[in-house]
């Protein structure tokens, strides 16, 4: 695997791309992508949509060629987690910045009231929408919350719901859909069902509207600027998250280390230059 970045363009920026266990990530930083995003916004076209990989997402792409078709079709893949961060770094191919997908979620949302921007937030826990846009609506009066929605579970395995979905979603005209089902559940909704409702960016952002709207708290500042974001969220429910931290991380430093060893190895044939 090539160590070099491939140039990318997106939008009328040209950013720099780089591969991840096999992932591609492209490297803006925060204010960057909230640029880039709201220029598309803006700017209307065939609709788009944007994926937040962290470490977990790197290990289910793995094994799930679907996911994989999916990211690969994204206009933007921003790293959320600093794991992503430091591996770029070690790999020789240092990403700016940590693109949270929460920051970037609230950024893109002050963005909005300030251009006119409709935004939808679909997904979270009962209430969690809701919740979030109020909360939203408080910091940014301008902001135009078009419509919440939390779907019923189960909800994508019924034809009628998914199209009541639909048409809920379509005739609230946002510019900007934010989707928190979850990875990989959020990216296949937008994919199969997003990009036919006519809205110019859709994001998948996990569990933001919780973080939003005060329903769960998030990590203290100093934890989340050096990386432990991860195990304040452990530790807050460990029963949920153990396993996904203590397999999922172990999985996601050897196909790093993986990684580190091909390209160590291609650097060491006399036919690498």
């Amino acid at each position: 695997m090539s160590r070099m970045p491939a140039a990318a363009s997106i939008g009328t920026r040209a950013m720099p791309r780089i591969e991840l266990a096999g992932v591609r990530i492209d490297g803006c930083t925060l204010a960057e992508a909230v640029d880039t995003i709201a220029e598309r916004a803006a700017a209307g076209g065939p609709p788009a949509y944007v994926v937040t990989p962290n470490a977990q997402h790197l290990v289910l792409l793995q094994d799930d060629d679907a996911f994989r078709e999916i990211y690969a079709g994204a206009m933007l893949s921003v790293a959320d987690g600093m794991p992503l961060v430091w591996a770029s770094r070690w790999l020789g191919t240092p990403l700016p910045e940590r693109v949270n997908g929460t920051d970037l979620f609230v950024a893109l949302c002050a963005r909005a009231a300030e251009r006119g921007h409709r935004i939808f937030l679909f997904g979270g826990r009962p209430g969690a929408a809701d919740a979030a846009g109020a909360e939203l609506q408080r910091r940014y009066p301008r902001l135009i919350v078009a419509g919440t929605c939390c779907p019923p579970f189960g909800f994508e395995a019924d034809r009628a719901e998914l199209e009541r979905l639909d048409q809920l979603v379509r005739s609230a005209r946002p510019d900007l859909l934010f989707v928190g089902l979850g990875a990989p559940k959020q990216e296949r909704w937008i994919a199969s069902r997003a990009l036919a409702l006519g809205v110019p960016v859709s994001l998948g952002i996990g569990v933001s509207f919780e973080f939003v709207g005060g329903m769960v708290r998030r990590a203290p500042g100093w934890m989340q600027r050096i990386g432990l974001e991860w195990l304040y969220r452990l530790i807050s429910e460990p029963r949920r998250l153990w396993r996904r931290y203590l397999f999922g991380n172990a999985a996601f430093i050897q196909l790093i280390a993986r990684q580190w060893w091909a390209q160590r190895n291609q650097g060491d044939r006399p036919d690498a230059a």
